[in-house]
């Protein structure tokens, strides 16, 4: 395991929770919920700063148009995934607009969470290595999976084509880059059970780690 680097100026430690789409993020913050520790979605947090009335908002609908709008004014999002996922250029463009929202709702959110009663709180994002948010968190956790079932779970959930799933794939940090990141990996190519597991651990050990004065090592 590698040493925690703590980057992050809150009195409560933050874990980064990372993995690529269909990795099952959101049951591993489940999981970790169930045992009292609160988490951020960066996701949630990036729909935030997209909302009607928004500065980002305005900008993506005077960039792209208003055909990435619906009839009620609010971000089609499946015409803008398909806009972005064709064109890289426009994918960075529009990171430049969202990325750095993100970060200081992110930033606030956690001032207000990590002054909760937690040995220490969850930050769940896709894009935790990609954008910058490493420099937030103590430790990263990456939820790992092969890349056909990131492709089969996410095909079943989203209701997307295959392309738009590897064009999304495409543009994440590849799974070594993830690895190459981790502190912690949680396996999630099994079970409920394997997963709950693997939680059950990791909580243990970032309780005692949370615990010491110093946070050097890690148990």
């Amino acid at each position: 395991m590698n040493e925690p680097a703590d980057h992050n100026t809150h009195t409560t430690p933050v874990i980064g929770v990372t993995g690529g789409i269909g990795s099952g993020k959101s049951a591993v913050a489940e999981a970790f919920a169930e045992r009292g520790i609160p988490g951020i979605d960066a996701d949630a947090v990036a729909r935030e700063v997209v909302m009607p009335g928004e500065p980002a908002l305005a900008a993506i609908a005077e960039h792209f148009g208003a055909e990435v709008l619906d009839a009620d004014g609010n971000l089609d999002r499946r015409s803008l995934r398909a806009r972005i996922f064709a064109d890289p250029a426009e994918r960075r463009w529009l990171e430049s607009q969202t990325h750095p929202r993100i970060r200081q709702r992110l930033q606030t959110h956690l001032a207000r969470l990590c002054r909760s009663d937690a040995p220490y709180c969850l930050l769940i994002s896709p894009l935790l290595i990609e954008s910058g948010q490493r420099e937030m968190v103590s430790r990263v956790l990456v939820i790992d999976v092969p890349e056909s079932l990131q492709i089969e779970r996410t095909l079943a959930r989203d209701g997307v084509s295959q392309e738009q799933v590897e064009a999304i794939l495409a543009a994440q940090s590849s799974r070594q880059t993830r690895l190459a990141a981790a502190d912690d990996v949680i396996d999630n190519s099994g079970d409920r059970e394997m997963l709950i597991d693997q939680v059950a651990r990791l909580d243990a050990r970032y309780r005692q780690w949370a615990a010491s004065p110093q946070r050097h090592g890690y148990p």
